[in-house]
């Protein structure tokens, strides 16, 4: 668009876009900005023309940006927001506030997190509610972009890296991120087990039966991939969604599994384990709390970010 147009551009037209996007659906939209549906329409119609250009299209019963929609979204809501922060501060007072957060993060680090998180709730701004619901995928930016969550949780790897990549070819992200611990897996077995005694190679672990934590329930994850690397391969007899259940079954069952050090001290049962170093190269775990670019400047939930990160920082120093 060229640089004149904005002298003639409606600057409430971005704000619908903005609602919109956020959205995905006209009638929604409408609600939140307190205008009639055809309103929405219009507005978004003036839009369209003046930047030669759909925006979104409808697929299903869902709207779904084009890739200009999808490349402006993130500089209209920081712009946009960067306005309403100097017109009006966004403030947020923790004592009196009864927001409801969703987060979104598997059961190992629910562990880890949430009892201290839920004492500084009840302490700080208890009116405040949570909820957490099971991450069930590596890449949860589609949780976050439809507003299924606030804050996603977990080791995401593939996204991490695609973020990184995009951001260093400077492409504009609608994702934003923080790093709030690292660590690294360890392969669990119940006491007694044959292989818990003597060294345990890489001939002895490929033998074994083994036991996959896997969100999509798919047989075969980053260790196989790493014992692939090395020419070899092993037999997963079973796949579980939960890093408690995977615990559960091998304490009780000749399976091997792969757990992250630090989810086994909170087990409750971890006197029932044995942990064995892998005998092979790892990637390790690098736990990210990841968020919607339309949620960074809101001052409550900057609030949540920050009493996670500190309290994963309590957890595991750096």
């Amino acid at each position: 668009m060229p640089l004149t147009s904005l002298r003639t551009l409606d600057l409430n037209l971005l704000k619908v876009f903005d609602v919109v996007m956020s959205e995905r659906s006209l009638t929604r939209a409408a609600q939140q900005l307190a205008l009639t549906q055809p309103a929405v329409s219009n507005a978004l119609r003036r839009l369209r023309e003046a930047l030669d250009d759909e925006l979104l299209v409808r697929k299903g019963r869902k709207l779904e940006p084009t890739p200009r929609g999808q490349a402006l979204w993130p500089a209209v809501r920081d712009t946009l927001q960067r306005l309403q922060a100097a017109l009006a501060p966004d403030t947020f007072t923790p004592a009196s506030a009864n927001t409801t957060f969703v987060l979104t993060m598997a059961d190992a680090t629910a562990a880890e997190l949430m009892p201290a998180l839920v004492q500084l709730i009840a302490m700080q701004a208890p009116d405040i509610s949570l909820r957490v619901v099971p991450l069930t995928t590596r890449d949860p930016r589609h949780l976050l972009d439809e507003g299924l969550a606030d804050l996603a949780i977990g080791n995401f790897p593939a996204a991490m890296a695609d973020l990184t990549a995009r951001a260093q070819s400077g492409e504009t992200v609608a994702f934003l991120h923080h790093r709030l611990f690292t660590g690294d897996y360890v392969c669990v077995m119940r006491r007694g087990h044959p292989l818990a005694q003597g060294p345990l190679t890489l001939d002895r672990y490929c033998a074994a039966r083994h036991m996959l934590v896997s969100f999509s329930g798919r047989a075969f994850g980053f260790i196989d991939e790493a014992v692939a690397a090395l020419g070899r391969t092993r037999r997963v007899v079973l796949t579980v969604n939960q890093f408690f259940t995977a615990g559960k079954v091998v304490a009780s069952s000749d399976l091997l599994t792969v757990l992250p050090r630090h989810f086994v001290n909170v087990t409750g049962f971890a006197d029932q384990l044995v942990l064995r170093e892998l005998p092979f190269t790892a990637p390790p775990i690098h736990v990210d709390a990841l968020w919607h670019l339309r949620h960074d400047n809101s001052s409550s939930h900057a609030w949540l970010r920050a009493q996670v990160a500190a309290l994963a920082t309590q957890a595991f120093p750096p």
